[in-house]
């Protein structure tokens, strides 16, 4: 009972004689929560390992899927004339050349010059234009006929016409002027600026010059051909151009190519996440010296999971890759083979140079037919099964742990209910045996005073 406490005063024992009998008492519980914290560890490595072999399978990144391992990268002459972006899917590794005559352009007119954009009045009436939906009109009135209010008023009209007000300074007295612009390129586009009825204004306004729409006109192959906007898709095979300037008389030279950097991070960051569960394995089976201690193995050293992963792991690398349609069986013939310390190695210069020289079988050599053959099947299938929720070694493994600390916790409850009844009991025990030592104590000093009295 915890409100119980003991002197001591009367039975000359120790005040805290309960708390140090039940400090014995509890000696086994701390055992069991040693116990505990040690499955503990093992339950925390355990997780630790089963992350590191997840990364295995994750960090093959696209190289997972169908077509995941292709990649291409476009390369011009002069970006300033030419870019591109390629699709590595259906891009067609080749060397190419384009020559940019003309660009296509936007139809545009510029109005005559004004001495400010937002006071001197243009006037009420009507601004038309033919498009390629047929003519179209915007109504001026006279609180909105300032250039930047004429401006508005044709934004807001829809007509895929996009109206601003610039500043030319070539005029110092009437420096500002409306410029209109179709929104799209090429012929097909073409906007007139032929009317403009405008009424009661401060100052005529008129366009003062326009420009016509124009295809973009590009020479492949020595045939010129024109194209409605400055970018295409149809030039190249799965590479979408970008004409930025003109160079007419000017031979641009480009290249589709296998993209060796991007292909090789990919299998580079497969051997690195291969070698760090690799790392963490050996690192369990090494002694490891602590606290002034015998040097001894790490917590899951010895342990038969250990074993049995790390001999899965080599086996997806050992093993030939049959039924793939490529002249490679093993992984080691594109650079990654075993160092002296169990680890892989990974020679980016011989898997170029095999990968430069047969992107088709080097790609068929990973995925396989995406199913049931291939390399990168072959390590899904084993990782899959270290890591199965239901059979796999690391997921049985876990349970076990899981399963034993759940057992310490349950006969730890069990005990500290014990010495919770024990404790209990021996307050009541020994406050019983200080009320009885007292009472004793006081009918001695009774008696003892009596035997005085006569004498006295």
């Amino acid at each position: 009972m915890a409100g119980i406490r003991i002197t001591g005063m009367a039975s000359g024992l120790p005040p805290n004689i309960v708390d140090q009998l039940m400090d014995a008492e509890r000696i086994p519980v701390k055992q069991m929560e040693a116990q505990r914290g040690k499955q503990e560890d093992k339950l925390k490595l355990v997780s630790e390992l089963e992350t590191k072999v997840s990364d295995i399978t994750k960090n093959l990144g696209e190289l997972t899927s169908a077509g995941g391992f292709i990649d291409k990268k476009f390369t011009s002459g002069d970006e300033n004339v030419v870019q591109g972006t390629v699709d590595p899917q259906t891009a067609v590794p080749g060397d190419y050349s384009i020559e940019v005559i003309s660009l296509a352009q936007k139809p545009s007119a510029i109005s005559n010059g004004f001495p400010d954009k937002n006071e001197t009045q243009i006037g009420t009436g009507y601004i038309k234009f033919d498009t390629p939906e047929g003519e179209k009109e915007v109504y001026i009135n006279g609180n909105t006929s300032t250039l930047e209010g004429v401006a508005k008023q044709i934004n807001n009209a829809g007509l895929n016409l996009k109206a601003q007000v610039l500043e030319d300074r070539k005029d110092a007295d009437k420096p500002f002027k409306l410029l209109v612009s179709g929104l799209g390129t090429g012929k097909d586009q073409q906007v007139t600026f032929p009317k403009i009825y405008l009424l009661d204004g401060d100052q005529d306004m008129y366009f003062d010059e326009s420009r016509k729409a124009q295809n973009a006109k590009v020479k492949v192959d020595g045939f010129e051909i024109e194209l409605p906007d400055n970018k295409s898709t149809d030039l190249i095979p799965g590479v979408t151009l970008d004409f930025k300037s003109a160079s007419p008389g000017r031979e641009i030279r480009m290249s589709v190519k296998e993209n060796l950097e991007v292909i090789s991070g990919k299998v580079k960051s497969f051997v690195d996440s291969y070698n760090a569960a690799l790392e963490f394995i050996q690192k369990q089976s090494k002694l490891q010296a602590g606290n002034g201690k015998n040097p001894q193995l790490g917590p899951l050293g010895g342990d038969g999971m250990i074993r049995t992963i790390e001999s899965a792991l080599r086996r997806t690398v050992l093993n030939p890759q049959m039924g793939v349609e490529s002249p490679i069986r093993r992984i080691s013939e594109l650079g990654i083979e075993f160092n002296r310390n169990g680890t892989l190695n990974f020679s980016q210069d011989k898997f170029n140079k095999v990968l430069n020289s047969n992107p088709a079988g080097v790609a068929a050599f990973f995925r396989g037919d995406g199913f049931n053959t291939g390399f990168v099947t072959t390590v899904k299938k084993e990782i899959g099964g270290l890591l199965n929720g239901q059979f796999g070694t690391i997921s049985n493994r876990k349970r076990g742990l899981e399963d034993r600390i759940k057992q310490v916790n349950n006969r730890i409850e069990n005990k500290e209910r014990q010495l919770e009844r024990k404790e209990d009991s021996l307050r009541r025990k020994f406050s019983d045996l200080e009320q009885k030592m007292s009472a004793m104590q006081a009918q001695q000093a009774k008696f003892a005073a009596m035997a005085q009295g006569p004498q006295g």
